[in-house]
């Protein structure tokens, strides 16, 4: 068995998400990996937008170019956006030390881990609120403090 090149799984991944939704995605954000000639094409042939450069010269049209450098950089916000919450689930919630030789294992550990991020997530904001409305409770009940009455 050769050395496993994870960019070859870019068409079952996008084929699973059109089983899944019913269409394929608008765009898929990826790693340059995933830029070969084969995913290029595929995507060319379903209309799937593939982040990061095109290939070749740039168009000679200024306003066809301004719109690809816009949809490059909104692709670019929105992976570093998913990029930086593993890097915050590897640094924080010990995603980094999964050491599990089953896939299933080790995928029943990653979903339940994501599941203690959501949770803790919803835990701060339960929070918050809780605190917003203490604090708004108290200011009504107490009123005006002792030392600004006259």
């Amino acid at each position: 068995m050769g050395p496993f090149n994870e960019g070859k799984t870019l068409i079952e991944l996008v084929e699973c998400y059109r089983k899944r939704y019913g269409h394929y995605p608008e765009a898929v954000q990826a790693d340059k990996i995933y830029r070969n000639a084969a995913n290029l094409r595929y995507c060319e042939q379903h209309g799937i937008r593939l982040s990061g450069p095109r290939l070749g010269r740039p168009p000679a049209d200024k306003e066809i170019q301004k719109e690809q450098k816009r949809l490059e950089r909104q692709d670019a916000s929105e992976r570093n956006a998913v990029e930086g919450k593993f890097g915050e689930a590897k640094r924080r919630y010990g995603m980094a030390r999964i050491m599990t030789r089953l896939k299933e294992t080790a995928e029943s550990v990653i979903c339940l881990q994501f599941l203690v991020i959501n949770l803790e997530h919803r835990l701060r904001v339960l929070l918050f609120y809780f605190l917003q409305h203490l604090f708004k409770s108290n200011r009504a009940f107490l009123g005006t403090p002792l030392w600004c009455s006259n």
